[in-house]
């Protein structure tokens, strides 16, 4: 992001009267989490300008220190900031957190590691592995079609055991998905009754003969009902744990962040979101 464009978001918060204190040094990603930790508790809230993979990096800590966190959504998919109707606009993202009506919404965990939207495990991950930075910055939404593509051509499924409360069962899937919030992967629906402050998650099990019939769940998926398709497997629970023969690599928000075996948990209500009024 521009000095220019970060102008145009910071301008309706100044104007509101707030002063904005930013970092002596512009930070790397890497570093956000701990200068929040070492710093947020002076302030009143937190801005954070990234996509879901950055402000997943910030959720523990924003937690930690109990300040409201404003977003100002500058990522490729966006999905956190279309689950809560945060507009991908910089000047009307800057308005909202002007405004500072704020919501608690739930982090998801998996293996210590904080997510918002989705963790994933077979398709989705593999794609992640295959689609760096660069890829991303330069072809955008395109280079998720790319990698998907990609890995599609080269897929096979994998067998898991997905235990809850309730007990476990052994499943053939090409993909586990674990939604927190509604949206991800650029507008796809977790499902359909998902929310991002009940204290669920939301499980789908991708358990088909041949991936080339995602082509026609694709609508369902824009909607949040693939349930409705035999070979998807749906489950709602607190926690899941989730088992495989062969270690899986684990995407947490469009970051592969562990590998399985994984356990999964949501903390409730966990940090404070400026959001547009309801």
């Amino acid at each position: 992001m521009g000095d220019s464009d970060l102008g145009l978001a910071l301008k309706p918060i100044e104007a509101a009267g707030i002063e904005i204190v930013r970092p002596e040094h512009r930070l790397e990603v890497w570093e956000f989490a701990d200068y929040i930790r070492a710093e947020g508790r002076a302030s009143d809230a937190v801005i954070v300008g990234g996509g879901d993979g950055t402000l997943s990096t910030c959720a523990k800590a924003m937690a930690e220190i109990g300040r409201p966190m404003g977003i100002l959504p500058l990522g490729t998919a966006n999905d956190l900031a279309r689950t809560l109707k945060i507009p991908t606009a910089l000047p009307e993202a800057g308005a909202i957190i002007a405004k500072q009506y704020s919501e608690p919404v739930d982090i998801g965990m998996v293996n210590g590691h904080p997510f918002f939207n989705v963790v994933t495990i077979g398709l989705a991950a593999d794609m992640a592995t295959r689609l760096d930075r660069m890829t991303k910055k330069r072809w955008g939404r395109f280079g998720y079609a790319i990698g998907a593509m990609r890995v599609a051509l080269g897929a096979r499924r994998f067998t898991a055991s997905i235990t809850t409360a309730r007990g476990t069962e052994t499943v053939k899937t090409y993909q586990i998905a674990i939604g927190n919030g509604r949206y991800y992967g650029g507008g796809v629906v977790v499902h359909a009754d998902a929310t991002i402050h009940d204290g669920m998650l939301d499980l789908y099990s991708l358990e088909l003969q041949t991936l080339w019939k995602l082509a026609l769940m694709f609508p369902a998926f824009r909607r949040g009902e693939h349930g409705g398709w035999d070979d998807v497997r749906v489950d709602h629970a607190h926690s899941f744990e989730i088992r495989t023969r062969k270690p899986q690599p684990v995407n947490a928000d469009g970051e592969v962040v562990t590998q399985t075996p994984v356990k999964l948990e949501v903390l409730k209500r966990a940090v404070k979101v400026f959001v547009p009024e309801a």
